[in-house]
């Protein structure tokens, strides 16, 4: 794993990666892979049950108690997970699903993450159905507590067709993976606020909630983009929140001024949404 890093701060210990690989070739036809252990996780694949277009999967990490690892935006700081699945057998396509993250604040201000456990959906699109499937999966992850210690590890396994005992528990993980909604449906809007020769700043008004804490978190067109998380702002009309952020953060050579995609996920309580848009 390459020593990575997001552009405000993440501290490697000694960048040296732990390196984990599952029992041999420990694919077989079983509901989980066998776990990939060290003294901080483990990492293992899980069968879910087979469907008519696709054939479900997951990804389960476990941390010890007082670690957390990353969403596929960190916040503030550290690495996200990084799969391949290079080497599968009869799979044309597998796509990682990312359940909604939790906010954590340590000294580098604010990162989105996992405690305790986490299961990453998988969808598994076979090259040709109905025959045998073999998930080979890398996973490239940093576990964190003060420290972050970035971990590489390897296993398989063989999808059957059978009902899986892991069915249930990847179907909640997925109940947790933001749903995509459209602007109009989230009652979303962004625009930009006066720069007076600053970097811009972006509002963000959408309904205020009613089911629960309300967090948003925004994302740009590609992962070389940075973005501050939004923040809470004032003078929102009744029924509406307001959240704002400054375009900080930008791969170089990108245009604070021009249009761009944004990508927001929006939670309230147990809920989440992803919504994409476009900043004029």
């Amino acid at each position: 794993m390459a020593c990575m890093q997001h552009p405000i701060r993440i501290a490697l210990a000694a960048c040296v990666a732990l390196v984990l690989t599952g029992v041999r070739d420990s694919a077989r036809a079983a509901d989980a892979s066998t776990w990939v252990e060290d003294l901080r996780s483990a990492v293992r694949l899980i069968a879910g049950s087979p469907a008519a277009d696709a054939i479900r999967a997951g990804i389960e990490i476990k941390l010890q108690p007082g670690w957390h690892t990353y969403w596929r935006y960190p916040g503030d700081s550290g690495v996200p997970p990084r799969f391949s699945f290079a080497g599968s057998d009869n799979v044309a396509k597998a796509t990682v699903k990312f359940p909604a993250p939790h906010a954590f604040t340590d000294d580098a201000g604010t990162i989105l993450g996992y405690k305790g456990e986490v299961i990453f959906p998988v969808q598994v699109t076979p090259k040709q159905p109905g025959k045998p499937v073999t998930l080979r999966m890398k996973i490239d992850y940093a576990v964190c507590e003060k420290l972050c210690v970035p971990v590489e590890a390897t296993t398989a396994l063989k999808l059957g067709k059978n009902e899986s005992s892991e069915a249930a528990r990847i179907a909640a993980a997925d109940a947790r993976v933001p749903k995509p909604l459209t602007a109009s449906q989230a009652g979303l809007k962004v625009s930009r606020l006066s720069t007076n020769g600053g970097k811009p700043r972006v509002l963000v008004d959408l309904p205020a909630s009613s089911g629960g804490d309300l967090h948003i978190f925004v994302e740009g067109p590609s992962a070389e983009w940075a973005l501050p998380i939004p923040k809470p702002a004032q003078g929102a009309p009744p029924g509406h929140a307001y959240f704002a952020f400054n375009l900080d953060g930008l791969p170089p050579g990108a245009d604070p001024m021009r249009p761009v995609d944004l990508t927001f996920t929006i939670m309230r309580g147990d809920k989440a949404a992803e919504i994409k848009t476009h900043l004029d």
